[in-house]
């Protein structure tokens, strides 16, 4: 339910955070071919004690890939960097719209879960309409798709369309990039609970019904990340961390950003 976010890592830091992260108890490692350290990832992946079985590695590719043929290029070229004979999930990185192939590109997707190639497929940053495109073009619900997801932006109605449809919500940037943690509702609430800032809002993502991917090299801090299934936070304490909602920097436009 809590994955190992590594963006901005290179790949030595990306390597060590894989092995301190599996100590933590992490068996989610999330990477992408933006990211530029798969093949630190996989380095770390080799070096990991646990068998290949138990833990779930999800990349995500770029724009140049996205047709349906260049979607099993993307799909070799992140196999090859991360040294792994399969990928647990693979994800169209964001829609670029203005490309207008994140319909091929699914379907590519759906051609390599077909074969076996990854366990499970989805996408990050599309909306729900850009969701239902792929739906109603195959026939087949992405397992996945990752949104910018916090206090700052609860995205109600984004995560209601994903729970409609069985599509899980996995959140990145959920401590919306350290903002969260200096919140009155979010302080209050970790003094009540006698946990960090951190905790209490990954708390929040997950009684959301979001997983989040929270990043971090530290492997005290990795610990503490994952230290937040023994505590609730109660409905008035939920609900003074959602009337932060749209009090944060402008939410990232996957209708004009994208690579």
């Amino acid at each position: 339910m809590i994955g190992l976010g590594t963006w901005t890592m290179d790949d030595t830091e990306a390597g060590a955070a894989v092995l301190n992260a599996v100590e933590a108890g992490y068996r989610l490692i999330d990477t992408a071919e933006k990211y530029g350290n798969e093949a630190g990832i996989g380095q770390g992946i080799a070096r990991c004690p646990l068998a290949r079985s138990e833990l779930f590695v999800t990349t995500k590719f770029n724009a140049e890939w996205q047709s349906f043929d260049g979607v099993r290029q993307a799909w070799r070229h992140s196999i090859e960097q991360l040294g792994l004979d399969y990928i647990d999930l693979l994800l169209i990185h964001w829609p670029n719209p203005g490309q207008g192939t994140y319909v091929e590109a699914y379907e590519g997707l759906v051609k390599l879960l077909s074969k076996g190639k990854v366990r499970a497929i989805g996408t990050s940053n599309f909306t729900p309409a850009q969701l239902t495109e792929l739906m109603d073009a195959t026939g087949v619900v992405p397992d996945v798709n990752q949104i910018q997801h916090s206090p700052m932006w609860r995205r109600e109605e984004e995560i209601a369309f994903h729970q409609r449809h069985g599509i899980h919500t996995q959140a990145w940037a959920p401590l919306a990039r350290g903002d969260a943690l200096k919140a009155a509702p979010v302080i209050e609430a970790a003094t009540a609970h006698q946990k960090t800032p951190a905790q209490v809002v990954l708390r929040w993502n997950l009684q959301h019904g979001a997983s989040p991917i929270p990043k971090s090299q530290d492997p005290g801090r990795m610990a503490n990340n994952l230290d937040v299934f023994g505590f609730e936070l109660d409905a008035e304490q939920m609900a003074a961390i959602d009337a932060l909602d749209g009090t944060g920097d402008e939410l990232v436009d996957p209708m004009v950003f994208g690579h």
